[in-house]
């Protein structure tokens, strides 16, 4: 069962409805609001914990911890993982992913696209899968 441990959240505004995309990676807007990483070369600032159901509320990220995460595919445990291009985690493959960001590992897989696993992460910083 997936599971918890913070040890460094923020607190961002939306910047937009996020009440659907709980667990997936967060990146910053232009106005340093939190929104859902669109590519899957954007930069996360973070893994949103809360459902935010309007631009302005208040979005809960953890930046570094375990998390819940949600997954892009059925990954496997000690994958390196990074945002996919609609904020769920993917593998990300040294040497393969060049310009793709790693931000944490995968501790306990959810055994399908969209389940709810656990990762160690890390956005404060975040690496090229080179």
């Amino acid at each position: 069962m997936a599971f918890e441990i913070p040890k460094l959240t923020i607190t961002l505004k939306a910047g937009a409805d996020l009440s659907t995309h709980q667990y997936k990676c967060m990146k910053l807007d232009a106005n340093g609001d939190a929104v859902v990483t669109a590519a899957a070369t954007d930069i996360p600032v973070g893994i949103l914990q809360n459902k935010p159901d309007a631009a302005g509320k208040a979005a809960e990220l953890m930046v570094i911890g375990v998390s819940k995460v949600n997954q892009d595919a059925d990954l496997a445990i000690g994958d390196l993982i990074g945002t996919a291009a609609d904020g769920q985690l993917a593998k990300k493959t040294p040497g393969t992913d060049l310009t793709h960001y790693v931000i944490g590992l995968l501790l306990e897989d959810a055994g399908a696209a969209a389940g709810i696993g656990t990762a160690l992460i890390n956005c404060c910083n975040p690496h090229r899968a080179a």
